[in-house]
């Protein structure tokens, strides 16, 4: 007979939702057993949390041993291994070596794998987990220009951390950093485009860990073909890299464009198309790229980071587990998905609720961290009969980050997501120092975006979910003569 083997939990991911989830149940209920099935030898663990407001954490990402969670949280396990299976009906999970795992709960924490251009193409590189970008810093050594399509936030911190190379920047949209930022806050970047990054030099306060080469290898194809991936990357991702090429820095951005063809250097001389030159004597490339607009760039590759899907295809054979429209696995309030004792959390995930009026998805660090623990909050009341209430974390969309050196904070309906255009924009800049966005709706404020050390995101998150009518400050709002910060703490 087949032997199986007993959790009360299970945790499909070693990423952050996952990690959290397994540190929080662990915290919840020492006395059952946890198991992590981590498709990357090394898991993410969230360390140096730092609040900043209610609903916003600021916080480090460090790789570490498995080894390090079972240690940290003693009733857990962890296995390096990919689910093959899930039999939701026998709550049983069977992984690619062949073993199974029964389950009381079980939350799928698998994150989401990149919208890779030209999936094939060997000229092609993705950023997502930590071996691609293993494979990327081995790909830039030598390198005089790479291609960067995407708009996003790794796209952009791949153009600030990336030194001593030519950049041509191909997005979709009419400004930089879209997904994050207005045309305004982009203006107020643009001027950092062209200078190099400022080494601090410093040294780095944590451990690092790494994969050796053949797993590394292994893991960023599997990756790539759609197969195991590892945890999604943290929000210092680039930190201690050597992301240095052989030539000047230059970048050269190319708006409202997408990639039309990619052509090796045979058939780019046989088309008979022109070249862009970006100086006077223009190398032979290893591979050239036709934008929509017309321009063809040669470069050395090309860097995809045009976005993510959720990656939960595994999970769907002989099971009935909703979706989403965008795919991720539907979960109600209770991050419970549509087969039961089966929960979802961070990026294979889609909120089935109604949502909170200043609430939204994105797939960032900060939402796959809370979701993790909100899950486990879940999992071990409803095997202890207990009765939670949703998290507040989900009344308040709130990021952080950092963009070009400047420190970003984005809070609420920043962009005017939803308002349909039925707003008023309140601004302060500052060149060089702050750029300061309010939306405000009949007086109220709905959202905001603060670059820059500004110190106000405790005091626009209260106004923002108290709906304080601030109608009689007007513009005076955002004076830099009134210490707003005091007046409405």
């Amino acid at each position: 007979m087949e032997k199986v083997e007993n959790y009360t939990y299970v945790v499909v991911g070693g990423g952050i939702a996952g990690v959290t989830c397994a540190e929080h149940l662990y915290i919840l209920h020492p006395e059952e057993s946890t198991l992590v099935i981590s498709a990357s030898a090394l898991i993410k663990a969230v360390t140096n949390v730092l609040p900043l407001t209610k609903t916003l954490d600021s916080f480090d990402v460090e790789e570490r041993r498995a080894e390090y969670l079972e240690n940290q949280c003693p009733s857990v396990t962890v296995i390096h291994d990919a689910v093959e299976r899930l039999y939701a009906k026998e709550q049983c999970v069977q992984v690619s070596s062949g073993r199974k795992f029964r389950y009381k709960k079980l939350c799928i924490c698998t994150g989401a794998t990149p919208k890779v251009i030209a999936q094939d193409n060997p000229h092609v590189v993705w950023i997502r987990d930590t071996e691609s970008v293993c494979q990327f810093q081995a790909r830039m050594k030598g390198a005089r220009r790479i291609l960067i399509v995407g708009n996003g936030g790794i796209a952009t911190e791949m153009v600030y951390e990336v030194t001593g190379i030519e950049i041509v920047w191909a997005i979709k949209d009419q400004h930089m950093t879209a997904t994050f930022i207005d045309p305004g806050a982009a203006e107020f970047l643009r001027s950092e485009l062209s200078k190099e990054k400022v080494d601090t030099g410093g040294p780095s306060k944590r451990q690092k860990y790494t994969v050796d080469q053949k797993e590394r290898v292994s893991s960023a194809m599997g990756g790539a073909m759609g197969g195991a991936m590892g945890g999604a990357l943290g929000p210092d991702w680039h930190s201690g890299l050597e992301l240095r090429g052989s030539n000047q820095r230059r970048v050269t951005l190319e708006k409202e464009v997408e990639v039309r063809e990619i052509l090796e250097p045979d058939k780019f001389r046989q088309s008979g198309k022109e070249l862009t030159r970006l100086s006077e004597e223009e190398a032979d490339w290893p591979v050239y790229v036709e934008l929509t607009n017309g321009k063809v760039y040669g470069c050395d590759f090309i860097v995809s980071a045009t976005g993510v899907m959720p990656n939960v295809d595994k999970f769907l054979m002989g099971n009935n587990l909703s979706q989403g429209e965008d795919g991720g696995l539907l979960i109600n309030e209770q991050m419970e998905t549509s087969e039961k004792n089966v929960y979802a959390a961070g990026d294979a995930c889609t909120p089935g609720w109604e949502k909170a009026q200043h609430w939204f998805q994105m797939r960032l660090w900060t939402q796959a961290r809370q979701m993790g623990s909100y899950a486990a909050k879940c999992m071990w009341a409803s095997l202890s009969g207990e009765e939670i209430y949703m998290d507040f974390c989900f009344e308040l969309f709130a990021h952080a980050t950092r963009f070009f050196g400047y420190k970003v904070i984005i809070l609420g309906l920043f962009n005017g997501q939803g308002l349909e255009g039925k707003y008023e924009i309140l601004l302060r800049y500052t060149k060089g120092m702050e750029y300061i966005k309010c939306v405000m709706v009949d007086g109220r404020m709905q959202g905001a975006v603060l670059l820059g050390e500004t110190d106000l995101e405790e005091t626009f998150e209260n106004l923002i979910l108290n709906q304080m009518d601030l109608s009689s400050y007007g513009e005076d709002l955002l004076n830099p003569d009134v210490d707003i910060e005091d007046y409405f703490d």
